[in-house]
C-alpha cells in the first residue's frame, strides 16, 4: 500500500515539473538557511567538550563583594593552596595568558599568544601531545630547565611537520626552550594559544595579589559542585585570616566547566540566529502550503472520484501527505548547496582567531541528517493543512460540474490565514534586521572622540632577557619614535600599553589626595591607567581641555605627572581646577603621587555596547611601565598603509629580533571591534530579504488565484457599469487588508521578541519606532505592489467572455 503512494505521488510530482520546481526552490532557501544555523548550534553549543569527562570539570574564580567583583582570576600562591588543602578536588591546574616569541634560523621571529601552565593542565584535561612528552612536575618548577609544547599549526607551517623537532632547542622570547612535544591538531588552548610554557617559573614570584591566573579543577567521583563550594570557600576564609592585606574579603566561587567556555551571551547570539532561520523555514512551509491548497482546488475532482471509488480520508490524506514529503525530501539536496554557501560566508565574515578553537561548524554528517530529518518534518507540516482541507470536503459537491467553487470558502479562508503567517514572520525578521542594521551603522558613525582616517597601529614584543631592566625597554622605544617620526610623511607617534580601539592598558583603584578613600560602601574609585610617551596627543589630534602636554623629558623619564581625560576631571575634581592636583594607585607608597598638569579631551580606549561611557583615565610616562607587548600609533599625512613596510624596516634596523604584529590601520581596528554587528547585520537582512520575498510571493498568488475564481463576478461588475478604479480598489484592497492583519500581529510578535536581545543592540531600544513603523509601513508597501498585479489582470477581464462562461 505505502509502495503504491509512493509510486503515485512520484508520478505526480514528476508530471507537474513547474509547480514542483517552484515548491522545491522555495523549501531549499528555507531548510538551506535552517541548516546553516543548525550547524552553527551544533558547533557551538550541542557538540561535546573536547575533554575527558568534562562534566566533573569545574572552574574556580575569586570573588570580592566588597569590589563588586564576581568572576576575577585567582594567584599563583593562592592557587598552590586550594591545590594543597582541598579535599573535594582530585585534581587542580592553572593557566595565564603570555605573548610569546619564537626564534630560530628556520624564519623570522614571530609572536604568538601563548599560554603559561602548570604541569598538570592537559593531563586535567585528557588532552596527551600528539608526538613527544607532556610537562612534568620536574618542569614545572622555579629554575628549572625551560622546555615548551608547540601546536600543531605552528609544527607545520614554521616546521614542515619535522617530527625531529622533539628535543631541538627554539628560542623562545630570546631564551632557549627544548621542544618536549607537539599538541594535536586544531588544539589551542584556553582559545587560540599556539605555544605553552611551564607555569612556575614564571608565576612563582609573583605576589599573592597577583590575582591573574584562571584554574581548573576536576572534582572527585561522587562530588557535587555545592560541596566542593563550601570546600573552598572555607579554604578561602582561612587564607583571608593568614593573609589580611592581600586577601581581606576575597572569596573562591565554583562555576562548571560549561558556563566558562559557553557565556550567556553567546548562547544569546546562537539562539537568536536559530530562532530568525526557523522563521525563515516557516514562511517557506506557509508559502509552499498554500501553492498546495492553490493545486488542490484543480484536484478537486479527481480527490473527490478517488474517494467515490471507495478510498477513505486517510487513505487521500496519507496520498497527499506522501506527495508533500517528496517534495520535502527533493529540497533537501539543494537545501545542503544552499548550506554550505552560508558556512563559508559566515566564515569569510569573522577576522582570523576571533573564534575559540573548540568550536567550529561544517556541514558534517549531523547536520546533514538534521537537514534530511527537517525536509521529511518540512512536508509533512506544509502538506498538513492541504491535506485536511482535501480530505473533509463535500464529495457530492466536488462532483458537480460547475461546483468550483464549492470548497472555496475553506481553501481561501485557509489561504488568507497562511499569508497573514507570511507577513507577520516576516515583519519580526525585518524589524530585527533594522534594528541590527542600526546597531552596525550606529557604530560605524560612533564618535571616538579622534580621527581614525590618518593613523596607523601596530605591536611589538619586547621580551627577553636583554629587555628585562625597565629602562632598556625605555630607551628601545624611544629609538624605534625616534626612527619612525623620521619617515617621510609621517607626522606623529606615540608608544604605550595600549593601542586605542584595540585593547590593553592598566588600571585599578586610585586615591585622591585630600579626599577619603573609600565610598560609603566600601570601595574605592577605579580608573585607567595608561602609559603613554610623548606625542599622545599630536598623533591621536586630541585637545589640550586645561593645562599643559608632557615636555619631551617628562615624557621620556619617570617623572611623576600626569594628563587626565575631562571624565576623571569632573568625576574627582568637579568644578575645582585639577591642574596641580595629586593622586595615586591604591597600593603604592606614598611618594607616588603623581600631579596632574593638563586636561585632555575625552576619547573611548574600546568600542562595543559598553562604550556609550567613557572611564576616568590618567596618562603617565612610558617609564613608569614599559610594556612588553607595545603599541605603536602613527599619524601620517594621506593613506596610513603606505608606510607599513617603512616602517617595519626602521624597526628591524633598530632590534632585528623584534616581532612585529597587528599592523592595521586604525579604522581597521575601528570596524574590528564591532565586526559581530555586521554579521548580525546582514544575516538577519538575509533573512528578512528571504521572508519578504516569499511574503510577496504568498500575497501576490492569493490574489491571483482569487481573480481566477472571481472572473464571472468582475465580469458582472464590469457589464453593469463598475468603474476601472473599483475594480483596482476591490483586489487591491484585499491584499492589504491580508497584510494590514499580519502587520498588526507581526508587530505585536516584535515587540514581545526584541527586548530578548537588547544586550546585543547599540544605542537603539529593541522597541524602536522607526524600526517598527519603518518596516510597517515598508512591508503595506510590499503588499500593495504584490496586489498591483493581479489587480490588473482583473482589469483586462471581458465582461462578454465572462457572462459566456456563466
Amino acid at each position: 500500500m505505502f509502495l503504491q503512494d509512493l509510486r503515485y505521488a512520484a508520478r505526480t510530482v514528476v508530471r507537474n515539473r513547474a509547480f514542483t520546481t517552484v515548491a522545491v526552490l522555495c523549501l531549499a532557501v528555507g531548510i538551506g538557511v535552517n541548516s546553516t544555523i543548525f550547524s552553527v548550534v551544533n558547533g557551538v553549543i550541542l557538540r561535546p567538550y573536547p575533554y575527558h569527562d568534562p562534566d566533573r570539570i569545574i572552574v574556580l574564580d575569586s570573588a570580592n563583594k566588597r569590589l563588586d567583583i564576581q568572576q576575577g582570576g585567582i594567584s599563583y600562591a593562592d592557587f598552590k593552596d586550594l591545590r594543597d588543602q582541598s579535599r573535594t578536588l582530585v585534581s587542580v591546574a592553572a593557566f595565564g595568558g603570555r605573548n610569546l616569541t619564537i626564534s630560530d634560523s628556520t624564519s623570522d621571529p614571530e609572536r604568538y599568544f601563548g599560554s603559561m601552565i602548570s604541569w598538570n593542565l592537559f593531563d586535567l584535561l585528557g588532552t596527551p601531545p600528539s608526538i613527544g612528552r607532556n610537562f612534568t612536575p620536574d618542569d614545572d618548577r622555579p629554575g628549572a630547565e625551560p622546555v615548551v609544547l608547540l601546536s600543531h599549526e605552528i609544527w607545520q607551517r614554521r616546521y614542515a611537520g619535522d617530527p625531529s623537532i622533539v628535543g631541538r632547542a627554539v628560542s623562545i622570547n630570546t631564551r632557549p626552550h627544548t621542544v618536549v612535544g607537539v599538541m594535536p591538531p586544531r588544539f589551542a588552548f584556553p582559545e587560540i594559544s599556539r605555544l605553552w610554557v611551564p607555569l612556575a617559573d614564571y608565576a612563582e614570584s609573583r605576589p599573592r595579589d597577583d590575582r591573574s591566573l584562571e584554574i581548573f579543577a576536576r572534582v572527585k567521583p561522587g562530588v557535587t559542585m555545592d560541596q566542593a563550594d563550601t570546600d573552598l570557600q572555607g579554604i578561602a576564609a582561612r587564607l583571608a585570616t593568614a593573609y589580611p592585606d592581600a586577601n581581606r574579603d576575597w572569596t573562591v566561587r565554583v562555576r562548571a566547566l560549561a558556563d566558562w567556555m559557553l557565556p550567556d551571551d553567546v548562547k544569546l547570539i546562537v539562539l537568536t540566529m536559530m530562532g530568525a532561520a526557523t522563521l525563515v523555514l516557516l514562511i517557506a512551509c506557509a508559502n509552499v502550503a498554500n501553492l498546495l491548497l492553490a493545486r488542490a482546488s484543480v484536484r478537486h475532482r479527481e480527490i473527490a472520484i478517488r474517494a467515490a471509488l471507495g478510498a477513505g480520508r486517510w487513505r487521500i490524506m496519507r496520498q497527499l501527505l506522501t506527495e508533500a514529503t517528496i517534495i520535502g525530501l527533493l529540497s533537501a539536496p539543494l537545501g545542503i548547496v544552499v548550506a554550505i554557501v552560508g558556512l563559508r560566508l559566515l566564515d569569510r565574515s569573522i577576522p582570523a582567531d576571533s573564534i575559540p578553537y573548540f568550536i567550529h561548524w561544517s556541514m558534517d554528517w549531523q547536520s546533514i541528517v538534521y537537514t534530511i530529518a527537517i525536509s521529511m518534518v518540512t512536508g509533512m507540516v506544509f502538506g498538513l493543512v492541504p491535506a485536511l482541507n482535501a480530505a473533509h470536503g463535500n464529495l457530492q459537491d466536488s462532483l458537480k460540474e460547475g461546483a468550483r467553487g464549492a470548497t472555496g470558502g475553506r481553501r481561501a479562508w485557509m489561504r488568507n490565514v497562511l499569508v497573514v503567517a507570511e507577513v507577520s514572520l516576516a515583519l519580526v525578521l525585518l524589524v530585527g534586521a533594522s534594528l541590527f542594521v542600526r546597531s552596525f551603522r550606529n557604530l560605524q558613525g560612533a564618535n571616538v572622540g579622534f580621527d581614525t582616517a590618518p593613523l596607523m597601529t601596530l605591536r611589538f614584543y619586547l621580551a627577553g632577557e636583554g629587555y628585562d631592566p625597565p629602562d632598556v625597554k625605555s630607551r628601545r622605544v624611544e629609538d624605534i619614535i625616534r626612527r619612525v617620526e623620521a619617515l617621510p610623511g609621517v607626522q606623529a607617534a606615540f608608544a604605550s600599553n595600549f593601542v586605542p580601539l584595540s585593547g590593553g592598558g592598566g588600571g585599578g583603584e586610585v586615591v585622591i589626595e585630600g579626599r577619603p578613600q573609600n565610598d560609603p560602601a566600601g570601595r574605592q574609585p577605579s580608573i585607567s591607567r595608561i602609559t603613554a610617551s610623548p606625542h599622545l596627543r599630536q598623533t591621536l589630534g586630541l585637545a589640550l581641555v586645561r593645562g599643559r602636554d608632557f615636555t619631551e623629558t617628562e615624557g621620556n623619564s619617570k617623572a611623576f605627572v600626569a594628563l587626565i581625560n575631562q571624565t576623571m576631571a569632573s568625576r574627582f575634581w568637579g568644578e575645582v581646577d585639577p591642574i596641580g592636583r595629586r593622586f595615586r594607585l591604591a597600593g603604592g607608597t606614598n611618594t607616588d603621587w603623581f600631579t596632574v598638569i593638563g586636561v585632555l579631551a575625552d576619547f573611548r580606549h574600546f568600542q562595543g555596547t559598553d562604550t556609550n561611557r567613557v572611564s576616568p583615565a590618567a596618562y603617565v610616562p612610558y617609564p613608569h611601565e614599559p610594556a612588553l607587548n607595545t603599541g605603536l600609533t602613527i599619524r601620517v599625512g594621506g593613506d596610513p598603509a603606505r608606510i607599513t613596510q617603512a616602517v617595519r624596516e626602521q624597526i628591524r634596523q633598530s632590534d632585528p629580533a623584534l616581532p612585529v604584529f597587528q599592523m592595521r590601520t586604525m579604522e581597521e581596528n575601528r570596524r574590528r571591534s564591532f565586526w559581530q554587528y555586521g554579521v548580525f547585520g546582514w544575516m538577519f537582512s538575509i533573512f528578512g530579504f528571504i521572508a519578504l520575498a516569499l511574503a510577496s510571493v504568498g500575497v501576490y498568488g492569493v490574489l491571483s488565484y482569487a481573480v481566477s475564481q472571481r472572473t464571472q463576478e468582475i465580469g458582472v461588475r464590469v457589464a453593469l457599469g463598475a468603474e476601472r478604479r473599483d475594480v483596482l480598489r476591490l483586489i487591491i484592497g484585499q491584499g492589504l487588508k491580508l497584510a494590514a492583519v499580519g502587520v498588526v500581529v507581526g508587530l505585536a510578535g516584535a515587540f514581545a521578541v526584541t527586548p530578548v536581545i537588547r544586550t546585543l543592540l547599540y544605542n537603539v531600544t529593541p522597541t524602536d519606532p522607526l524600526s517598527f513603523a519603518g518596516v510597517a509601513a515598508f512591508l503595506i508597501g510590499v503588499a500593495t505592489a504584490a496586489s498591483y498585479i493581479p489587480a490588473r489582470r482583473a482589469l483586462r477581464v471581458d465582461p462578454i467572455v465572462a457572462l459566456r462562461g456563466e
